[in-house]
């Protein structure tokens, strides 16, 4: 989201098989992040495009929301468990922007994850009160 607006958003089918769920999140995470990354990096042109005093430009941190517990935990401590070391090595990409603080990574309780409105079918309560989220009401 960018100024309370929906800016990219994508769903589809994960193009590895995952053993987890801990692992299909994380991957989802770091695709999310190869598409949030470039965004970044264009904001940061921009300002200094457009020659911003720094003390007025606004900064271009970003959050990212998991629903998952393993998952956050694996993006926040880059430490290897057992039962994640196999996971490939180029899911690992983001974690530097995320130990700079240019990415921070917040926890989301699944009834209130946005991306649901995408990925699932849900009951029409549920569902409208995300549209309405999503679309800044």
């Amino acid at each position: 989201m960018f100024c309370g607006t929906p800016l990219l958003w994508c769903s589809k089918l994960q193009t590895e098989v995952a053993l987890s769920t801990v692992e299909a999140e994380y991957i989802a995470l770091s695709q999310s992040m190869r598409d949030l990354l470039p965004t970044q990096q264009l904001l940061k042109e921009l300002q200094e495009i457009f020659q911003l005093p720094k003390s007025k430009s606004p900064t271009a941190t970003s959050t990212i929301f998991e629903d998952n517990a393993g998952a956050l935990e694996l993006a926040r401590c880059p430490k290897m468990r057992p039962r994640t070391k196999h996971i490939g090595v180029k899911y690992h990409h983001f974690r530097d922007h995320v130990k700079n603080g240019n990415v921070n990574i917040q926890a989301i309780s699944t009834s209130d994850q946005i991306a649901d409105i995408f990925t699932k079918p849900l009951p029409e309560g549920k569902c409208l009160r995300l549209r309405k989220f999503m679309i800044g009401w």
